[in-house]
């Protein structure tokens, strides 16, 4: 059974970094059949997607958050890193992660999500 654990500060001032990890157990970041996303759902609103990385380590980004995101991998501790920078209180949201299954394109296990407040 896969489980996905997401973990990092709660609070984070604005202007600074947010930075997530989600550690992986019971399956290989690096199997082939599955990419490692990363969405988040702000108060009152739907889920956004973020991004993810592939298998091999290559990564794709919403347009609209390309600029500030970065996603990365540690294949030794099994884990998967969101770097979000600049953040203002619009980032204020519950943080995902998730497992894409390549072929079906579906998000098929998720995290119990992570509370990120933006805020002075």
């Amino acid at each position: 059974q896969v489980q996905l654990q997401e973990s990092g500060p709660g609070l984070v001032k604005p202007s600074q970094t947010l930075s997530l990890t989600c550690t992986v157990s019971g399956g290989s970041i690096t199997n082939n059949d599955y990419y490692w996303g990363w969405i988040r759902q702000p108060p009152g609103k739907g889920l956004e997607w973020i991004g993810y990385i592939t298998y091999s380590g290559s990564t794709n980004y919403s347009p609209s958050l390309k600029s500030r995101a970065s996603i990365s991998r540690d294949t030794y501790k099994n884990q998967v890193t969101l770097q979000l920078s600049s953040v203002t209180p619009e980032d204020t949201a519950v943080y995902y992660c998730a497992r894409l299954e390549v072929i079906a394109t579906t998000y098929d296990y998720w995290g119990q999500g992570t509370q990120v407040t933006v805020s002075s």
